[in-house]
């Protein structure tokens, strides 16, 4: 479902914007979650101390808009299933 062509252009817009700031991609998809409109506090479901520091270094993550460009250009959006 999520393995599409697109969706691995993502994966590896992110690593690449990651690889740019020095920080892991999973802080990129936080900070690039935390910079949208209505959204106040994501559920993040750490479970190891590391993936809990991780999250809050996403707090300094600094996407600037080409970095917002390049992670959402490649996203496709999928059709609803099991509705």
């Amino acid at each position: 479902m999520y393995d599409s062509p697109s969706d691995l252009r993502v994966v590896e817009a992110v690593r690449k914007v990651a690889g740019e700031l020095g920080v892991l991609p999973s802080e990129v998809a936080l900070a690039w979650l935390l910079q949208k409109p209505g959204v106040a506090a994501p559920i993040v479901g750490a479970t190891k101390i590391e993936h809990l520091d991780s999250a809050v270094r996403s707090l300094d993550v600094e996407l600037t808009e080409e970095h917002i460009r390049a992670v959402e250009e490649p996203y496709q959006p999928h059709a609803v299933r099991g509705h």
